[in-house]
């Protein structure tokens, strides 16, 4: 029983767990003495038990807050320092950006003043905040569903348009050409992806203007957070994707024209409407563990069988939508979409966090810190109060054999209730 719990609690509160049949041996590389042996069978599981890593709170909220609080490491970083990033890049014209899609019919909404007052809807009626009709469409049959499935299906290719016309912009700003822009300055930037409540997808993004080596470089002192404002403007505008004809129709694909542009502050700027690094941080991370399951109470897995649905307790907006993905699915001409595979998203494919490789750390970098950490954690719990890390070149160095099969997911009933009586460790997933 004790060494149960102690494998149970290394989940960190994980309630999915992959289960993996297998063995592991560690070998000296220069002896070829075997120093230890692991057998999935001699667990007190009977299996190895790795965290399942969703980043979907609905599916598991432990692994869910390890995801958020690396992409909140990762956010910041880039923008005051760390991780490998330099703290100069706090110095660099930052700007937070929200980019949403066209509308495709009126929807139930909450409009709201400058001063916050919130204002009836187009219905006439003034909707809590919790109201389930928020992001239905007021006039259903005359709502877009093939338009609104499609944009966000092809999200992914206009941001990618987008960030091309955006270092041209920067470029016309700053009178160089493209190819005289790469010597003076660089875009560097991080974005997550989230759903509206009428089920489009929108990005935040946080755009920054660095020397011409990234982060290490200061940007030309010609760089200001107004022009890049600008130019990131310009280039929603103009960032356009064509779409596929269907039944005579032409589709393309842009940008809606509500687009916010905010410089970024940092810490030490207070008062006014200005944004602050760790506001920021914090607003982005929020949005990395949601999916469309969050905004608008679709499915959070694939479906098999659109008869599935018929046992989904799921809002009738999405069930359109859904059913509209499907069918757009069968289509010869649309096979290239996935839309049936990626009916639950809504028809969004993309990744829901994304970077540049300059702008700061990544999530795997991340992860080898914090399991790196945890290593020597356990070292010292072992008895070595010294412990130090691991050097690849040393000739100390374990040569690790393993061999792993997947064996299932989940725990058993008597697991999940040894696990539900552990109390929550509050350091779990925090990055070192």
């Amino acid at each position: 029983m004790p060494g149960l719990m102690r494998q149970l609690r290394g989940l960190g509160g994980c309630t999915t767990p992959i289960r993996l049949d297998g063995h592991r041996t560690d070998v000296h590389p220069a002896t070829g003495e075997i120093l230890g042996e692991l057998h999935a069978g001699d667990l007190p599981a009977g299996n190895l038990l790795v965290r399942c890593n969703n980043r979907r709170a609905t599916r598991c909220a432990a692994c869910a807050e390890t995801y958020r609080r690396d992409t909140y490491q990762l956010i910041t970083a880039g923008l005051r320092g760390g991780k490998g990033t330099p703290e100069t890049v706090a110095t660099h014209p930052r700007v937070f950006a929200t980019f949403t899609a066209p509308s495709f019919g009126p929807v139930h909404n909450r409009p709201t003043t400058r001063s916050g007052t919130v204002l009836r809807c187009r219905c006439g009626t003034q909707h809590p905040k919790d109201a389930p009709e928020l992001g239905s469409p007021l006039k259903p049959e005359r709502y877009d569903y093939e338009a609104a499935v499609l944009w966000n299906a092809h999200a992914s290719k206009i941001w990618a348009r987008f960030s091309i016309y955006l270092r041209r912009e920067v470029a016309k700003r700053a009178g160089l050409t493209q190819r005289a822009f790469a010597q003076y300055a660089r875009v560097s930037f991080a974005k997550v992806a989230e759903y509206q409540a009428r089920g489009a997808i929108h990005f935040h993004a946080v755009i920054r203007l660095d020397g011409p080596d990234g982060g290490d470089t200061p940007p030309p002192a010609w760089a200001t957070a107004e022009l890049l404002a600008d130019a990131i403007r310009a280039a929603a505008d103009a960032a356009e994707v064509p779409g596929p004809v269907l039944d005579g129709r032409a589709h393309t694909f842009a940008f809606g024209t509500q687009l916010d542009t905010r410089p970024i502050r940092s810490a030490d700027f207070d008062g006014g409407t200005e944004l602050t690094e760790r506001a920021v941080a914090a607003y982005i991370a929020k949005y990395a563990t949601k999916g469309a399951e969050t905004a608008t109470g679709t499915l959070d897995r694939p479906i098999k069988f659109l008869a599935e649905l018929a046992r989904k307790s799921i809002p009738e907006h999405a069930r359109r939508l859904i059913r509209t993905a499907w069918t757009l699915g069968a289509r010869k001409d649309l096979e290239d979409l996935r839309l049936r595979a990626w009916a639950h998203m809504l028809g969004f494919r993309g990744h829901f966090s994304t970077k540049t490789r300059r702008y700061s750390t990544t999530l795997g970098a991340l992860r080898t810190a914090r399991a790196e950490w945890r290593r020597l954690q356990a070292a010292i719990a072992h008895g070595d109060q010294t412990p130090v890390p691991a050097d690849p070149h040393s000739d100390d160095t374990t040569l690790v054999l393993a061999h792993w099969t997947f064996a299932g997911t989940g725990l058993t009933r008597g697991e999940e209730w040894l696990a539900a009586s552990l109390a929550p460790d509050t350091t779990e997933g925090l990055t070192p």
